[in-house]
């Protein structure tokens, strides 16, 4: 396969930020579409080809494609409220549509989609892999924007694009912000901090992002259509709370975690609230919905067939917080 140019979208987020960080390493030529050019140019490799642009445009996205041979597409929205939730629509659905449709005219040799897990089908605290896409639309705007922006790169594979699909946990570790980030790495910073009073029931499953930099770049040779979970393990929140305050040196008590009423409570009226002030809600309703999930994904297939090295836990959470605040003292 001939990778003289290689396309990422979403390269200043957490994902796209260490997919360029494993291309650039492999001595390959860069190009990012973002939307703005100097707060990428201070977040990114100076090695990279900035073009300015955006997904929802599909005449800067045929610009920014024009002589790539490789598209890894990162781009989207992780975020589980909007005020106005057409944004999913718009950004996850028809922005992929965008990126598909050039690829297809440009007859790109590879096209790398960043899915997620939450496409797959499962019952709370069930086992699953790659072999079952939940047929039924999901609960949150977020995860039915990703299964139809998941429905059209199988379409545009029957049309004859080479695309395969990655599926990352919830990603935690370096990224271009890492100290205003979400999920764990935000539990990390708030506990630092001594802002985390309670938990809210739950939990799910977590990947170091340097490895889910390295599975994207890994997977350009899988063949098409394929599918690859990028998840190392499960943890409760109370579990990953305590994992934290352990690497950190803090001996205090872990916070109490919220009756599953309560939390369901608080995630419904803060939105509601949320959408009067146009704020985000302390906890959305899709959060919580996430985390009461607790379905358990198989990351073995990454690991067997591209070769991709699953950072433990123990080992990850220690470089995230190096990472964040250098050395830690006990606190």
């Amino acid at each position: 396969m001939t990778q003289d140019l290689t396309l990422v979208t979403g390269a200043t987020g957490t994902v796209g930020f260490n997919i360029v960080q494993s291309l650039i390493k492999r001595g390959r030529t860069v190009r990012v579409l973002v939307r703005s050019i100097e707060r990428a140019q201070a977040v990114l490799p100076s090695a990279c080809e900035f073009v300015e642009g955006d997904i929802c445009d599909y005449d800067s996205v045929k610009q920014a494609m024009q002589g790539c041979s490789v598209v890894h597409h990162a781009a989207g929205l992780p975020e589980q409220w909007f005020r106005d939730p057409d944004v999913f629509t718009r950004v996850n659905v028809i922005g992929t549509q965008n990126m598909l449709r050039a690829a297809l005219e440009h007859s790109v040799a590879k096209f790398v989609y960043t899915s997620t897990i939450d496409v797959f089908q499962a019952g709370r605290g069930e086992h699953y892999d790659e072999s079952t896409l939940d047929s039924n639309p999901k609960g949150t705007y977020y995860e039915r924007s990703k299964q139809q922006a998941d429905h059209f790169v199988t379409q545009a594979i029957e049309q004859g694009l080479d695309a395969v699909f990655i599926h990352p946990a919830g990603v935690y570790g370096p990224g271009p912000d890492i100290e205003h980030a979400v999920g764990l790495n935000d539990i990390i910073q708030k506990s630092y901090h001594g802002q985390l009073p309670a938990l809210l029931p739950g939990g799910f499953p977590l990947v170091y992002s340097e490895d889910v930099g390295e599975a994207h770049v890994l997977a350009e040779q899988a063949q098409t259509g394929e599918r690859f979970i990028v998840s190392e393990r499960y943890l409760s929140l109370t579990e990953m709370v305590a994992e934290v305050y352990r690497e950190l040196g803090m001996n205090k008590r872990l916070p109490i975690v919220l009756p599953t009423w309560l939390g369901k409570a608080l995630a419904s009226v803060g939105e509601s609230v949320a959408n009067v002030i146009n704020k985000p809600p302390l906890v959305a309703k899709g959060e919580f919905h996430f985390l009461q999930w607790q379905a358990i994904p198989n990351g073995s297939k990454v690991q067997r067939e591209l070769g991709v090295r699953l950072t433990p836990f123990d080992e990850g959470l220690k470089h995230t917080i190096s990472a964040m605040f250098g050395r830690v003292q006990s606190a």
